[in-house]
């Protein structure tokens, strides 16, 4: 690309790299890795003031703006073609307050846990610890404490904007509600976040959790179990499956690797004795492995990260579902016996709780009533291999799990859906809210390169 005039970065104190420069090819690289886009320039912020200074030069060149926070981006919306990426990675500041915790955007989930845990004390996070806090927040943010403390964005008590003309917003309740409601679960369209304030909520440390691995033919009587326990789990009972391929790990029998596998997970913030008593039937579904125990959040929170290894090359589909029937569990079970790579997975993450209890309109996340969330994420090896037997494999799943549907997606588990499915997330109310928001803070969509909310509706 040709940059005609200024082409530096006036204000800018980070690191700017450009095709060739060393640590170019590092930098472009994200979490998926069937993404391979070449930015033209790549800033690596240290500070707001980059931040700002960044925009206004993406801005002042007409040049698609990408934004990376972790990069963990499922469809890579964290690096662009030819446009410039504004690497937030290097800004890792974090610092508790009292009952907050201000968190800067490159902070990376294992990161954010470590500091909290060391006071006995969390934000809720999601499943895999190399997942960046900042794009998991924007768009809600579902893991292990969610039903006891709800969503990541519910947690989200002010925030400091970089907005599309390099102005710099402090956003609370008080300064800016409607702004505060819009960051809640409605992405990265709105400016750049270069602080997160979080609520802390208090846990144990240790904790009970793990999970449970048994073979594919005792899958039905193990989601039975999981579904029974869900259908009367406390808010301090996170609950998880898995249909996956056993992975050649220490603690898998060898008769189990590389076979079929059901693993029925949980995590309680209660008492031990408590939770083992409560986790007692996904442990005793059929002879397995059982993983329960006591043991740092921390750990929890980085117990699956190997299923999700930087550099694999993936696709997802995700739903919102009503309560699963034994002919919903049959579809998730033949989902996974049809899957075409072992590196691809079937994942319910169990819903309710407090998450259901924040009304629908308090925040841009809109789904609270649904009972548990389906991703099938294809995965394969080899980044050259458009994979499009297990992009297939994929969509086929999820149309079988289609009649379950409680209406919507999870934003931050969209692929390249397409517009539609981006504002069936939302429903029409939110949409319109959010469309309204968009124009008044990016009327000329500049962060388009998200699950856009377009300033036109």
């Amino acid at each position: 690309m040709t940059i005609t005039g200024d082409a530096s970065l006036q204000d800018f104190a980070g690191h700017l790299l450009r095709p060739g420069d060393a640590e170019y090819e590092r930098a472009r690289r994200v979490w998926n890795g069937a993404i391979d886009r070449r930015p033209a320039f790549i800033a690596a912020c240290h500070g707001t003031a980059d931040v700002a200074a960044a925009v206004r030069f993406g801005v002042r060149h007409e040049l698609p703006l990408a934004v990376r926070g972790g990069g963990h981006s499922i469809p890579g919306l964290s690096v662009c073609e030819g446009g410039l990426m504004v690497d937030l990675s290097p800004m890792k500041g974090i610092r508790l307050d009292g009952d907050r915790v201000r968190v800067e955007p490159g902070v990376l989930w294992r990161e954010l846990d470590a500091a909290t845990e060391a006071h006995g004390l969390a934000v809720p996070g999601g499943e895999i610890s190399h997942t960046g806090v900042a794009g998991l927040t924007l768009g809600g943010g579902v893991g292990w404490l969610s039903r006891q403390y709800g969503l990541t964005c519910d947690n989200l008590l002010a925030a400091e904007l970089v907005t599309a003309d390099g102005a710099v917003l402090e956003v609370d309740a008080d300064s800016d509600p409607e702004l505060l409601w819009g960051l809640r679960g409605g992405g990265g369209n709105f400016g750049i976040v270069t602080r997160f304030t979080f609520r802390l909520n208090r846990i144990p440390v240790p904790l009970y959790g793990g999970m449970a691995i048994y073979p594919i033919e005792h899958a039905r009587a193990g989601l039975r179990a999981f579904a029974e326990l869900a259908a009367t789990a406390p808010d301090a009972l996170g609950l998880n499956a898995a249909l996956i391929t056993a992975p050649p790990a220490p603690f898998i029998p060898e008769p189990l690797r590389g076979r079929l596998v059901v693993a029925l997970a949980a995590a309680y913030t209660g008492d031990l004795a408590e939770g083992a008593a409560l986790t007692a039937p996904l442990r005793s579904v059929a002879p397995g492995v059982d993983m329960f125990g006591p043991m740092p959040y921390t750990v929890l929170q980085s117990l699956v990260d190997e299923g999700a290894p930087p550099g694999l090359a993936c696709y997802a589909r995700s739903e919102w579902l009503r309560p699963l029937d034994e002919a919903g569990i049959d579809a998730l079970i033949a989902a996974a016996e049809s899957m075409t790579s072992p590196l691809s997975q079937v994942l319910v993450r169990v819903l309710g709780g407090r998450v259901a209890r924040v009304p629908e309109g308090d925040t841009a996340f809109r789904f609270r009533s649904a009972d548990s969330m389906v991703t099938f994420i294809a995965g394969w090896p080899d980044a050259a291999d458009a994979g499009e037997p297990h992009r297939e494999w994929a969509r086929r799943a999820w149309e079988g799990l289609r009649p379950w549907s409680a209406g919507g997606c999870y934003v931050n588990h969209l692929g390249e859906d397409g517009p539609d499915r981006v504002r069936e997330a939302y429903g029409p109310q939110t949409w319109q809210r959010l469309v309204a928001l968009k124009r008044r803070l990016d009327p000329g969509n500049v962060f388009q390169l998200n699950q856009n909310i377009p300033p036109e509706g």
